[in-house]
């Protein structure tokens, strides 16, 4: 998803597209090359040139030999569109801080600069841009600029956005799901915009005639992504199903993620959103039936008694985590939560500050919120 798109003034012949979005940078990318090229490519008078480097040598190479593409012009005349794809050398990395790829970077942002031929283009693809450089900076006054990042999942509000996406696409396909089951396939999907596109293609072609999709249909097809382990961790938590919770935790130790990480992006926030929950719940006294009149409740509290509660960037109480928590937190009595509050504070002090196994730390932790859970 193009989290933000920006255009910036241009001749009309350089265009860049990149993100940490890879999905829908290729798949813009492969939109503007059509548009540009006319759809028309028999293999002579356009060039693509694979901009993945391994090292500073070949970055130097890629940068050469799209120069000379640019300065080659087509052998029957015409228009010409010189497509560097996919460049990896152009962040902030042993390769892209080399002298010697900086050399060819600055070669290829001088002809650039300096102007291309009548009718040729030039595409520029890549998912990080490194933008301290000149030559980025360079890129932002000359080029038709588009930047496509994920989603940022670490920050409040990341469903809301995804799910914004997920209906766009579904809408594409005929789809229409059911509210339990768009939030369950926006948590096992991720903010990736080429997973969630394959994913909804399998369920077209899993549901057939059928265009409504159930919350079972999202369970069969929809295998879970790291935001969907995280999103199960902490449904665990809400449901007291500490066996679970330690599972996933392990599973997500043994492929390399952190202790830290988990914590901080699955434990916190369930623990978090649960207090708050009951908070909202029991004394402000917010409708809890359905997500409108819950959300209504909220933005018409005084300012002074919603200003602790997660804010939107827009404005506004960020209240979709807090609504799906609300279940979870009828488990809970007010001291449990609170009980669970400091354990996981002090659990998070001492991943960061002791050298106690990481892994007993966050087994400790799952008990601990398992036991405050009513009986």
């Amino acid at each position: 998803m193009a989290a933000k798109a920006k255009a910036t003034p241009n001749n009309g012949n350089v265009f860049v597209v990149a993100g940490t979005d890879e999905g829908r940078v290729k798949e813009r990318a492969l939109e503007l090359y059509r548009e540009l090229t006319g759809g028309v490519d028999d293999g002579f008078t356009h060039e693509t040139i694979d901009g993945v480097a391994d090292n500073s040598d070949k970055a130097y190479d890629l940068c050469g030999s799209t120069i000379q593409a640019l300065q080659t012009l087509p052998m029957f005349g015409g228009d010409k569109v010189v497509w560097l794809r996919n460049a990896s050398f152009l962040g902030d990395d042993v390769t892209g801080r080399s002298e010697r790829t900086l050399s060819g970077v600055e070669a290829l942002r001088a002809v650039l600069e300096a102007g291309l031929a009548p009718g040729v283009k030039f595409l520029l693809t890549a998912s990080v841009l490194d933008k301290r450089r000149s030559f980025w900076k360079f890129l932002e006054k000359a080029a038709e600029v588009e930047i496509h990042d994920r989603i940022d999942t670490s920050r409040d509000g990341w469903q809301d956005q995804v799910a914004v996406l997920v209906r766009r696409r579904a809408d594409e396909l005929g789809l229409k799901f059911q509210p339990d089951a768009l939030e369950l396939f926006v948590m096992l999907a991720g903010e990736a915009t080429q997973q969630i596109g394959n994913e909804l293609e399998k369920l077209d072609l899993y549901l057939g005639e059928r265009r409504e999709v159930a919350e079972a249909d999202v369970w069969t097809m929809v295998p879970l992504s790291r935001a969907g382990i995280v999103f199960e961790i902490g449904k665990a938590l809400q449901n007291g199903d500490a066996a679970r919770a330690i599972g996933l935790i392990d599973q997500q130790l043994e492929q390399g993620d952190s202790a830290i990480a988990i914590i901080r992006a699955s434990i916190i926030p369930t623990v978090r959103n649960l207090f708050m929950a009951k908070v909202v719940a029991e004394t402000l006294k917010a409708p809890t039936g359905n997500y409108n009149g819950f959300a209504a409740a909220l933005d018409k509290l005084p300012e002074v008694e919603r200003a602790w509660l997660p804010q939107k960037k827009t404005g506004g109480v960020n209240v979709y985590p807090i609504f799906l928590a609300l279940r979870g937190a009828s488990g809970f009595r007010m001291g449990g939560l609170r009980a669970a509050m400091e354990a996981t504070l002090k659990a998070d002090q001492a991943l960061v500050t002791t050298g106690l196994d990481h892994r007993l730390v966050l087994h400790r932790l799952v008990a601990e919120i398992a036991a405050a859970r009513k009986s």
